[in-house]
């Protein structure tokens, strides 16, 4: 019997690494001689560098950079495998870098991410996986671009600074010092909304808002990074207005593409292709999958669902451990509910959200426990 462990991380209480190896322990509890394989998962947002340099046995890159503000932070990412780099901009550019009441994505800048990449670059890395949720910026990836050598000049020739504010200033690009290294070098960008750069439902009215931006303000970013696009056109010959996903992380999505010739990928995807799941359910008998809280959204592109899908074309049963489940079948078309066998939570009696999670471990084991134990009894028949 093998079976394959490849969760998502219990937000705010166990890292996918965590969830997958207190699994593995209820399975060897259960029965030493069954064989296991444990791939943490992610969906290219937070945890992403963790769950890759720790199952992948990568190595951990500190290195002081830009903040959201300006300001110098230490930031990390991590390096895997043969020269790939994995970075979450938001170590760099996330929101949670700045206080609730500094938050301004017209200042705000992705400088640092920038810097990340670069360090990378210097480093070796030639391919890249980059998360780029949970942004504190609106700037189109116009300081990421800076940090890696491109210039940016107004109508009358002045070298434009940092952040959102500066998109309507553009008027020429000048690429000739871009890091020599990124012209060489690969770039996946794990990218889970498919939202445009402008528009209404663009990167300034949907997401500017809970960084910060009044209504004024998101009307200045929209124009703003409306000029980007038609000057990124003009001067690169490509269209990120409309791009599926350029809206991401305040348009970072759309610089990544336009300055680096990024790919913007379900993040998902990115995560089973570094981790080599295809290669690893070989010979498996069930996979085990789940994350913090399934419920509809898990079926827009979470790990559990890529994971299942994976599972489904080698007919390998799935079930799912997670810490709270909201998922009724009758919701969820039969084509999708069905990828999964069962479906379950670690809550096994009432108690309120912070005991769930201060307990998550043991609920987590016990639960595993029980399922295997049934399992067990029932392939033996």
């Amino acid at each position: 019997m093998k079976i394959l462990i490849a969760c998502d991380k219990y937000k705010g209480s166990l890292s996918a690494v965590d969830v997958c190896s207190t699994i593995e322990e209820a399975v060897k509890n259960v029965d030493q001689a069954i064989e296991t394989v444990n791939s943490p998962m992610a969906d290219g947002g937070e945890g992403t560098v963790e769950t890759l340099v720790e199952s992948q046995k990568g190595t951990y890159v500190k290195t002081m950079v830009k903040g959201p503000l300006g300001e110098e932070v230490e930031a990390c990412f991590g390096i895997i495998g043969q020269h790939t780099a994995v970075i979450e901009m938001a170590q760099a550019s996330g929101m949670w870098r700045v206080p609730k009441e500094k938050l301004n994505p017209l200042n705000a800048t992705t400088f640092g991410t920038g810097q990340l990449i670069a360090e990378a670059l210097d480093r070796g890395c030639k391919k890249f996986i980059v998360g780029i949720g949970g942004s504190a910026t609106t700037d189109g990836g116009m300081g990421m671009a800076q940090a890696l050598g491109v210039r940016f000049y107004d109508r009358r020739g002045n070298a434009l600074g940092l952040g959102g504010k500066q998109l309507n200033k553009v008027a020429d690009i000048d690429m000739q010092n871009l890091h020599p290294k990124a012209k060489q070098a690969e770039f996946d960008i794990a990218c889970d909304v498919d939202n445009p750069l402008t528009g209404k439902r663009g990167a300034a009215y949907v997401f500017s808002p809970q960084k910060g931006a009044d209504a004024r303000m998101v009307e200045q970013l929209d124009q703003g990074l409306g000029n980007f696009a038609k000057v990124i056109f003009g001067k690169l010959d490509m269209d990120v207005d409309t791009m599926k996903g350029a809206g991401a992380a305040g348009g970072l999505g759309a610089g990544l593409a336009a300055f680096l010739g990024a790919k913007l990928r379900p993040g998902t995807d990115i995560i089973i292709e570094a981790t080599r799941l295809d290669r690893k359910m070989e010979g498996c008998s069930l996979v085990i999958t789940g994350e913090g809280a399934m419920d509809r959204q898990t079926f827009y592109g979470k790990s559990s669902y890529g994971v299942a899908k994976l599972a489904k074309k080698r007919a390998i049963p799935v079930i799912t451990i997670n810490g709270s489940l909201f998922f009724n079948r009758k919701e969820v078309e039969a084509p999708y509910a069905d990828l999964f066998c069962g479906n379950f939570s670690i809550i096994n009696r009432p108690m309120d959200l912070g005991k769930a999670m201060m307990e998550s471990k043991e609920l987590l084991w016990e639960t595993a426990q029980e399922i295997i134990i049934f399992y067990v009894r029932i392939s033996k028949k």
